[in-house]
This record gives C-alpha cells, sequence and structure tokens, in this order.
C-alpha cells in the first residue's frame, strides 16, 4: 500500500526555518510564516522534511487513495519558494494573474523572493484554498 511521506511532524518551525542558508531567503521565510499564520490563524506545522503547513484536511479520491494534507504552505527551497495553494478552484487562476512574478505548477506557485508579489494577493490565495479545501472536503 502506498505510504503517504508527507505527514505532519513534531520537528519544530523556527528551527527549520534558523537553518535556511541564504539571509535574505530566511527573512523571507519569517515574514511568510507571519503572513500565513495571520491569515489562517493555524499554528505552523512541519509537514515532511521540508514543508510548513497550516490546518489539514482529509481528502479521499475516486480512485480510493485518501490521506491527510496542510490546507496551504510553504517551503524555503534553494532555488525559490515554493506556495502550496488548492488546485480545482477556477478563482486561483484569477488571483494567480494578479500576483506578479512567480511560475506556477499543478500544485505549487513559486516565487524567487517577497519583493516580487503582491502580499495582499498571497492572502486572498490562502483564503480562498482554506474556504475551497474545507468546503470540498468537510470534517466528517
Amino acid at each position: 500500500m502506498y505510504e503517504l511521506k508527507t505527514k505532519e511532524n513534531d520537528r519544530d518551525v523556527l528551527e527549520f526555518i534558523e537553518n535556511v542558508e541564504n539571509p535574505k531567503k530566511r527573512e523571507d521565510a519569517y515574514k511568510l510564516l507571519d503572513i500565513f499564520t495571520d491569515t489562517t490563524g493555524y499554528e505552523a506545522k512541519m509537514w515532511g522534511p521540508s514543508i510548513i503547513g497550516f490546518g489539514s484536511y482529509h481528502y479521499k479520491y475516486e480512485s480510493g487513495h485518501e490521506g491527510d494534507a496542510p490546507l496551504v504552505g510553504f517551503s524555503p527551497r534553494k532555488a525559490n519558494f515554493s506556495l502550496y495553494f488548492a488546485t480545482g478552484d477556477p478563482e486561483r487562476e484569477k488571483l494567480l494573474n494578479q500576483l506578479g512574478k512567480h511560475k506556477s505548477g499543478k500544485a505549487c506557485v513559486y516565487i524567487n523572493k517577497l519583493a516580487d508579489v503582491d502580499v495582499e494577493i498571497i492572502k486572498a490565495l490562502i483564503r480562498q484554498s482554506v474556504t475551497f479545501l474545507q468546503e470540498t472536503y468537510p470534517k466528517a
């Protein structure tokens, strides 16, 4: 059976951020921590070795695959920041068009630094993601 690698764990979020080598990236990581915490109202938790997640939801696909994931999150990677927002919501693209300099994949939005993007749009993406996921996957 498939075992999900990215699980919530007890690693220390602040210690993880302190180990980010680049000082500017570390500073932006602290700012993102505040933005995500203030916007979601959830405490930051480590998910897997490198994702800082906020809140959680339980998903179950038609295939039978199920698991838990953070509602939103981010990771300060070497090349850029990966921001994790909900996929599948048509409002996501509208907000991304207003975000600023970024790239996006299926699940991730990649930014180089906070100065490249509109923080208010990040907050809107966070709120939209949390609402969409809580409506799509209500707690049983």
